[in-house]
């Protein structure tokens, strides 16, 4: 019996199913619980503890404990255990959680070759995370093993008690994130119309909202603690103390209309700064708690409306809502979802392990002998062989209970030849059937998995043709996906032309049904030796912004090095051929040839992405603040021209970003700080689009004031010449609504860096910039040895070679870009 197996890897709690093709079973923890907290905890002895017993003891010991970290999955941050001196990745901690639960499993499904496993990933995962998932998948050594968004295993669960057929929209809030799916099911087969979510939103920001609102003040009215108590190492103890009792008194008003955090002064053992005996008790009422969640959820609404936009739909097209998730049993936060989108609320799945369930389902449907874990074939086909030219093509999988068979002739049969198709389950016939081209039988699907038939072929005289192959298999699935549509648009960063803009060349769109695969075609914009330092750069940026392309999310590069080929020279203009495949999951898999060198390079040895442009989020304060500060900038001056609410939105979220300061090291509220700027760039997006003519205004205004204060000096007669007739060519582009403005502004900007770029002192301050601002540089021992190699230059007065440092410094570079900076973006052309 094969095995397959699904894995919700939570950002609390996780949980492990198996399915066989019938029949679906959940493992246990060793405590008899359907989850197993996401918890790690290592005693003073060095004894590591995973699960409930880490998580209870997590709140008392926490600088012996890691919980929470897959909210910094695809980060540099670390998870650090300072009272035994241990340091994690995200990544060894996940793996950690995947390496309990696949021990849940029998020995023999463990061991077995064939058994597969599917991880869920949220949604709004970018392609740093799902790397960084697929890095502790292979760390916990489970074999084979994919990817699969977490709302289309939240569908296949509900496939699995579907009831008929119709359109439902899944809300699936866990502990850190919220993905919303809407499906559409026709007899068994369902495609997700849309889908949306939110990275940042789930228990644990209730957990935090009763903290703030409700333990502090309390705490800081009944005891002698400083202000900032809940950053003061002397307190570590009581605000993860507090943060568990919250936790459970929220978990209370599930049932109960009124609840308490409570924690005996012996329980918590901290005192005050005047000696006191620190105990909580604390009465909290549901009505208060909906008061503090309702900001959240109402992003979670939001969310899940934008999602019923995107596929075209009204509350009156939709059937129900499916709960999934922790947080959803809160029958209050149910209700108002239900209510404030007219839709009525269902509770089909266990909300705790439909995500596990759904993604064994789905593990089901996997090819797993595949490279890139495509999905099996729908169809098959029987070759008879012998003396007749005959097939019979038929349905391989389908979640109906009956399926059909087609006889395919090649010739002409005698008359009276027939066939027939028996089940080697049941004993079913069909009984014999003439057989001509054409020829169809229905036979009926007896059990769900596997069900085996027999063909035979019967001559003119009634005898047995003998056949090369006479067993035909059909899988009787327990729901079909149809379609998974993308999340996000992901596009490979380029330049138009030499000298051009930097545009982004989509792999997918958001909304594209997935998998997709396809070929692009690049030119080299540099050339690059063999052996030599330096590379050809692919980046990859997620997201629909299309000026500029670094407000996007940067995901990852592809990089081909000269030291990735032995001989030979990558010339400029060079052809550089793409093909690409976004899987179910929305990971990404890329094969790059040169033909001019004969070589190729393919994503899983040269994609970068989890060393390029992940962020330490306990050093992110600076680099948060310089965004913050950059994007508000933009904002206000945009604010001056046009009215737009979106503009207040993007101000709301930046004002709640900027509240982070330089000492801050709470990994969360910094991530959550810059998840809030990359959804004020959006929102900045949308309204540029719906202003553009006034906005290209403003920006032509500002190039060329910044040309005559700061760059017309250093100008040769000709340069200034030059950008006054560009800037005269971009006026008419905005005068006749023309899609060049953009160009033409890139070409300005890049004449500012070109002539700054003569300039010793701009060299000399470039550096300075460079050198103090660690945090744009992932990898520090490149950067740390850069900075050594210029500071010799500077010393010695080498402009030049000073200048080369700073050209590289810019090329390994990922942060913020700046008015006088043409960024240091990909070196290739769209071909």
């Amino acid at each position: 019996m094969k095995n397959y197996i699904g894995i919700d890897l939570g950002t609390t709690n996780s949980a492990i199913c198996a399915y066989d093709g019938e029949s679906l079973r959940l493992f246990k923890s060793p405590d008899q619980n359907d989850v197993t907290p996401s918890a790690i905890f290592i005693d003073k002895r060095n004894n590591k503890y995973v699960g409930k017993r880490a998580y209870d003891n997590a709140a008392r010991n926490p600088q012996n404990a890691a919980t929470l970290f897959k909210r910094l999955m695809g980060t540099s941050t670390p998870i650090r255990l300072p009272a035994v001196d241990v340091t994690m990745t995200p990544e060894e901690c996940s793996a950690e959680i995947l390496r309990v639960l696949f021990g849940y499993l029998p020995e023999e499904t463990r061991n077995k070759p064939d058994t597969g496993t599917v991880i869920t990933v949220p949604a709004a995962f970018n392609q740093m995370q799902k790397e960084a998932t697929m890095a502790a998948a292979e760390m916990a050594g489970l074999g084979k093993v994919a990817l699969m968004q977490e709302p289309v295993a939240a569908v296949m669960s509900v496939m699995r008690h579907r009831t008929g057929d119709g359109m439902f929209l899944v809300y699936d809030l866990g502990g850190g994130t919220l993905d919303i799916a809407i499906a559409e099911s026709i007899s068994g087969r369902v495609s997700l119309l849309s889908h949306s979510g939110i990275a940042m939103c789930g228990g644990r920001d209730f957990d935090r909202l009763l903290l703030d609102n409700v333990v502090k003040p309390w705490l800081l009215e009944h005891f002698d603690l400083p202000e900032d108590f809940s950053t003061d190492t002397r307190y570590t103890t009581l605000r993860y103390m507090a943060t568990w009792a919250a936790e459970k008194a929220k978990i209370e008003l599930s049932s109960s209309d009124e609840a308490v955090v409570t924690l005996d002064d012996s329980e918590l053992r901290v005192r005050d700064a005047s000696g006191n005996d620190i105990y909580l008790d604390i009465a909290v009422t549901r009505h208060r708690f909906d008061e503090l969640i309702t900001g959240k959820v109402d992003e979670s609404v939001d969310a899940a409306r934008e999602a019923m936009d995107k596929a075209g739909l009204s509350p009156h097209d939709i059937g129900r809502v499916v709960f999934v998730g922790g947080p959803t049993q809160y029958k209050p936060l149910r209700d108002k979802v239900a209510f404030e989108l007219g839709i009525a609320a269902s509770t089909d799945v266990n909300p705790m392990t439909a995500v596990a369930e759904g993604a064994s389902v789905f593990a089901e449907s996997i090819d797993w002998a595949s490279q890139n874990r495509g999905r099996k074939s729908g169809r098959g086909a029987l070759a008879a062989g012998g003396e007749l030219d005959l097939a019979f093509n038929y349905q391989a999988r389908t979640p109906d209970s009956k399926a059909k068979v087609i006889a395919k002739l090649g010739g002409k049969a005698a008359d009276s030849t027939a066939f027939q198709i028996d089940s080697l389950d049941t004993g079913w016939s069909s009984g014999r059937i003439a057989l001509k081209d054409g020829a169809t039988v229905e036979i009926p699907l007896a059990k769900p998995g596997e069900n085996l038939f027999k063909v035979f072929v019967f001559d003119a005289a009634g005898g047995p043709v003998r056949m090369s192959e006479d067993k035909i298999t059909i899988s009787r699935t327990a729901a079909q996906i149809d379609a998974i549509p993308a999340s996000h648009s992901i596009g490979m960063e380029a330049r138009e032309k030499i000298g051009g803009r930097l545009v982004l060349d989509y792999l997918v769109q958001e909304g594209d049904q997935l998998p997709i695969s396809g070929k692009k075609t690049f030119k080299a914009d540099e050339s690059l030796r063999a052996g030599a330092a330096g590379s050809i750069k692919f980046k990859l940026w997620e997201g629909s912004i299309e000026d500029p392309v670094s407000d996007n999310r940067f995901i990852g590069m592809f990089e081909i090095k000269g030291s990735d080929f032995a001989t030979g020279v990558i010339a400029k203009g060079a052809e550089l051929q793409c093909e690409y495949e976004v899987l179910d999951s929305g990971n990404i898999v890329l094969e790059v040839t040169v033909p001019s060198i004969g070589g190729s390079f393919h994503s899983g040895r040269n994609f970068y992405s989890r060393q390029e442009g992940q962020i330490d989020y306990t050093k992110a304060a600076k680099l948060i603040g310089e965004e913050s500060e950059r994007v508000g900038s933009r904002l206000h001056e945009i604010a001056q021209q046009v009215d737009d609410s979106r503009l207040d939105l993007a101000r709301e979220r930046l004002e709640r970003a900027a509240t982070i300061e330089g000492g801050e090291h709470d990994p969360e509220t910094a991530k959550q700080a810059m998840d809030d700027i990359q959804e004020a760039k959006k929102l900045l997006a949308k309204a540029r689009k719906d202003h553009l003519k006034v906005i290209r205004r403003m920006e032509l205004d500002k190039a060329v004031e910044f040309f005559d204060s700061r760059i017309r000096q250093f100008a040769r007669p000709a340069e200034s010449g030059s950008f006054d007739n560009l800037a005269k060519t971009a006026q008419r582009a905005i005068d006749n609504n023309s899609g060049d403005f953009e160009s033409h502004l890139d070409e300005m900007r890049g004449r500012f860096f070109s002539i700054l770029w003569r300039q010793d002192w701009f060299i000399i301050d470039r550096f300075k910039w460079l050198s103090e601002d660690t945090f744009l540089f992932p990898d520090t021992t490149e950067h740390e040895e850069l900075c050594r190699v210029g500071r010799q230059a500077l010393q010695a007065s080498d402009i030049d070679k000073l200048r080369q440092v700073v050209g590289h410094l810019d090329s390994i570079r990922v942060g913020t870009s700046r008015e006088d900076d043409m960024v240091a973006g990909s070196n290739i052309l769209v071909g």
